[in-house]
């Protein structure tokens, strides 16, 4: 019967159901699972970052590229330049023109780490300079043996 009440046929006073009914509660968290689960991919952070993939093939670069290079002593260098980290824009906007929409092609030693790259980074930002390509060797991709058993 519906509504949790039970008619007992051999009298005529009416029972109270004491169970549980768990069909809803289950259905809600079903529908809430797959909102979450829509939902988590949605709540990444998408940044666009000038940088093709390593194996990719290289980008065009411009006739006079301006490269600019991070030291493993954390000096800077344009070309073959060293320059003062205060005077760098001065020394960007001498090489470049003014012109701040040249793509600034930057280059750091392996054994400097993230903070001096980021510093470096915000400096170029702060003088208006907001096209940065990093720089890598390019790296051939690896292939499987032969046999198909690649480990």
């Amino acid at each position: 019967m519906a509504g949790g009440i039970r008619h007992n046929s051999s009298d005529d006073d009416l029972q109270e159901n004491h169970e549980i009914n768990v069909t809803p509660f289950i259905d809600v968290m079903l529908v809430l699972l797959i909102i979450f689960m829509v939902a988590a991919p949605l709540a990444t952070v998408d940044i666009n970052v000038d940088l093709p993939a390593s194996t990719a093939t290289p980008a065009t670069r411009p006739d006079k590229p301006l490269y600019l290079t991070l030291k493993e002593d954390k000096s800077i260098a344009i070309g073959n330049d060293t320059v003062n980290r205060e005077t760098l824009g001065l020394f960007l906007d001498q090489h470049t023109q003014g012109d701040k929409e040249t793509r600034v092609f930057l280059r750091a030693d392996r054994a400097v780490d993230y903070g001096a790259l980021m510093d470096l980074m915000n400096s170029l930002r702060d003088s208006g300079y907001l096209k940065i390509a990093l720089v890598g060797l390019e790296s051939v991709p690896t292939q499987a043996p032969a046999g198909g058993n690649a480990q």
